[in-house]
């Protein structure tokens, strides 16, 4: 705390300094000198969330509402949306990750510091499905399977709207910590070509991207269709320090930073004028095929998963995890203009997540040492790489949506009503039989002994393949019926509700309600409020997931950990209950100043309780209730087991102040922002149904610590964009709060200090079409904390040198990169 009480001043004084630099310099500087490109209305732009009536611009949004253009995009270097959108939203979480299975390859995107699936996606403002991936390691978003984010190509976005308030009433299950709508490109008669190379400091981490971006018109009367391709490439990223613990000499035996990834996307936007009465066909959506080459835990040579009569796996091995993520969608409708100002809108979505493992540099060791019927062991192999599954999920909506206005008893109103229908399938496919078998014949009756005369580890090292046990293709169903409601009893009062009624095939129904006010008593000041119910239903993922894998437990030894589903033989054992609903309660309530031409300020306070959260368990043992939990445990031969459940209880409140001052110079244009992100979740209980497991077993304090301080709960964005002439120069600083962990090191709470990283971008137009830019993020090489030597051990002598289970901005270092664009 010592050491962050220091920068949070700091923020607060750049960002008082930016007030006042605003207000003096607006009063001294003629309106006149602004160049003619600059003026407020061309800058300003509209959006759609939040509401259903008329589009507004940001600032006049009953709700706070922030914008991400296709500038900020092209200015920020991140190739990755999810990176992207951390670097200019604070209220936005995009947690590297690695040695983590597929989390490597899908990391949690997170809002407000809440779970991944607490966050609604929509394209188009058509809701986004959820992805394949289970979060079930030790990271942020544990437990969740939310949107794949970076299954989105930044090329076929125009612009991105971020709700920062719940909104589960108006969008349904999954808005609790807000909504994300990605708005695609439109443009027709242009082609837009973008490529982007890059390293790290320390020579790695290359990364290429290249795109094209081409609309064409449809017809005569305004139809389009708008095409992005997108390939991209990144190289692993490597900081792992000396394994001192399991090698001699000592070297370096794990992979910790990004992975390899190879990306590639297929995007299309579309619309087809029909008729003479504002009839329009659209369609929109994408494909996207990306590979990820990560690895596991490192095998030491005395380690008994280690097989030394294998070539190379003498001084122990590195299992590689290669994993494919198969990505697409495609919405179709058909809008409407009706009499009076209506329209109808009826849509059918459907999008499908796929995440394909296969296991590299590997070993089942229970194919090599089989028992002879005096005991002793014999040899025999095992193949060293195996197909390990497949997780599958994809979802079917349809909606049909009215709105316009009315007008009862003289008083116009603004109503929209809609019916939604929506199916969530979900499959788990078993691997190659090598993958997951206890020896060739599978049979947990026979005891197979390692080289050590211990019992042999099952499956293929590194990650253990899906078993016909737990394959799944299962799913359910879901209708709602919504109502919005606007009012407007005087032009500077805005009054709004929602309600919305869902019903799922699974567990029942709930009902959800929004009300929202905006009150402007002058152009230059406006209050605004919200409070709204809100859940969200447990996914068809978490209902139906389960596997064996290898994790470490409490004492840092890997150990085979079982995830048994929901409602299963074990969790009945157990006393663990079926999933159900969680709930929450928002409110908020803000400010937003214009006091000045080209200068807004807006602060928005809020709270979200959530009651029945569901997270992933603990690891239990028998070192909980020993006897009962290894009667459940030992003839599964797993060492621990963990499950979903709705143990915990939440509180998080928040700050939001964001202030932007667009500063006219004479032949220039400076403008400066800054956005300040305040957060902070609280635990407010933990309970269980179990009579074996009480609530602080069933989650720990390493869980809770997760939770609570898992992300930043200060994450603030500084920005200053200069241009003149064909010159442009955007800086950037990011500060980052201290997060905590204590997941793999129980008793222990490790901290990682808050810090600053800064970016800089400098770009030179040769013309209206073609510019090229270089830029440097991560200026000043800045790193997270080292890991504690003494406290954190055995993780620094295993080669850790910083974060690991919790990392908001990684641990690459500085990164360089230089950019062309070209339209024509």
């Amino acid at each position: 705390m010592k050491q962050t009480i220091p920068a949070f001043r700091r923020t607060l004084l750049a960002g008082a300094a930016l007030l006042l630099t605003a207000q003096a310099h607006a009063q001294s500087v003629d309106t006149a000198t602004a160049p003619a490109s600059a003026t407020p209305a061309e800058q300003q732009t509209v959006v759609v969330l939040g509401s259903r009536s008329a589009a507004k611009t940001a600032l006049d949004t009953a709700a706070p509402v922030g914008l991400i253009n296709m500038k900020d995009m092209q200015n920020a270097g991140p190739l990755e949306l999810g990176k992207l959108m951390q670097t200019l939203d604070p209220s936005f979480n995009f947690s590297s990750t690695f040695i983590s299975d597929g989390t490597d390859i899908i990391r949690p995107a997170t809002l407000r510091s809440l779970g991944p699936d607490q966050l609604l996606v929509l394209i188009n403002g058509k809701r986004r499905h959820q992805q394949a991936l289970v979060n079930v390691q030790q990271t942020v978003g544990r437990g969740s399977a939310g949107t794949d984010i970076n299954a989105i190509p930044l090329s076929a976005i125009h612009h991105i709207e971020v709700l920062r308030d719940g909104a589960a009433a108006q969008y349904g299950s999954d808005a609790i910590a807000g909504v994300i709508n990605i708005v695609l490109k439109s443009n027709i008669n242009e082609t837009q070509l973008s490529g982007q190379l890059g390293t790290t400091s320390e020579g790695d981490g290359d990364n290429y991207s290249g795109s094209v971006n081409r609309g064409w018109a449809l017809g005569s009367d305004g139809g389009f269709i708008n095409v992005s391709a997108e390939g991209r490439v990144r190289k692993e990223t490597n900081r792992a320090g000396l394994d001192t613990a399991r090698t001699n000499p000592p070297r370096v035996t794990q992979r910790i930073g990004d992975s390899d990834a190879k990306d590639a996307y297929l995007w299309l936007n579309a619309a087809l004028p029909f008729g003479k009465d504002g009839g329009e066909f659209y369609a929109f959506g994408g494909a996207s095929k990306r590979k990820g080459d990560s690895s596991g835990f490192f095998r030491a040579a005395d380690d008994a998963r280690t097989v030394p009569q294998i070539p190379g796996y003498e001084n122990g091995y590195l299992p590689n995890i290669r994993t494919t993520v198969k990505d697409a969608s495609l919405a179709v409708g058909y809008r409407q203009d009706l009499p009076n100002d209506w329209k109808v809108d009826v849509s059918v979505n459907h999008g499908r997540s796929e995440l394909a493992f296969h296991e590299k540099n590997t070993v089942n060791v229970s194919y090599w040492y089989e028992p002879k019927p005096d005991g002793s062991g014999i040899y025999a192999a095992s193949p060293l790489e195996a197909d390990t599954g497949k997780l599958k999920f994809d979802q079917t909506t349809f909606n049909l949506d009215f709105k316009g206005p009315l007008n009862l008893g003289g008083a116009n109103l603004f109503f929209a009503t809609g019916f939604e229908w929506r199916e969530d399938n979900y499959q788990i496919v078993a691997g190659d039989p090598v993958s997951y078998q206890y020896g060739r014949t599978n049979n947990p009756n026979i005891d197979i002994f390692d080289r050590f005369g211990g019992i042999a580890a099952s499956g293929t090292q590194g990650f253990p393949g899906y078993t016909p046990s737990t394959e799944v293709d299962e799913g359910r169903h879901n209708i709602a019926l919504y109502g919005d409601l606007e009012y407007r009893p005087t032009p500077e009062l805005l009054l709004a509700g929602a309600v919305r009624y869902e019903k799922y095939s699974d567990f029942g129904n709930t009902t959800t309600g929004k009300i929202t006010a905006r009150w402007d008593p002058s152009k230059q000041v406006g209050v605004r409020g919200s409070y709204s119910s809100g859940f969200r239903a447990p996914g068809v993922q978490q209902a139906f997931y389960s596997s064996v894998s290898t994790n470490l437990n409490a004492d840092g030894v890997l150990t085979e950990t079982l995830t048994a589903r929901q409602d299963s033989a074990v969790t009945r054992a157990l006393g663990i209950a079926p999933l159900k609903e969680e709930t929450s309660r928002n409110a908020s309530v803000g400010i937003v100043l214009r006091p000045m031409q080209n200068f807004s300020f807006t602060a928005d306070v809020y709270q979200i309780k959530i009651k029945d959260r569901i997270v992933f368990s603990s690891n239990i043992s028998e070192d909980i209730n020993g006897a009962v939990v290894g009667a459940v445990l030992r003839p599964l031969k797993v060492g621990q087991a963990q499950f979903f459940t709705n143990a915990v209880d939440t509180t998080t409140r928040g700050l939001d102040i964001v202030t932007d001052y667009k500063m006219p110079l004479p032949g220039a244009t400076l403008t400066l922002s800054a956005q300040l992100g305040f957060n902070k979740t609280e635990v407010t209980g933990r309970h269980s149904t179990s009579s074996i497991l009480s609530g602080e077993e069933l989650f720990d304090a390493s869980q809770v610590t997760l939770i609570e301080h898992g992300q930043p709960r200060r994450h603030h964005v500084l920005a200053a964009d200069y241009t003149r002439g064909p010159w442009n120069v955007n800086a950037r600083a990011n500060y980052y709060g201290e997060v905590k962990g204590q997941g793999f090191t129980p008793g222990f709470i490790q901290t990682w200090d808050a810090k600053w990283i800064a970016d800089l971008t400098l770009r030179y137009n040769f013309t209206k079409k073609l510019s090229i830019a270089g830029g440097i993020n991560n200026l000043f090489d800045t790193y997270p904390t080292e890991w504690d030597k003494k406290g954190a051990a055995p993780f620094p002598q295993l080669g850790f040198t910083h974060c690991w289970e919790t990392c908001p901005f990684g641990i690459n270092g500085r990164s360089m990169y230089v950019r062309a664009d070209y339209a024509f």
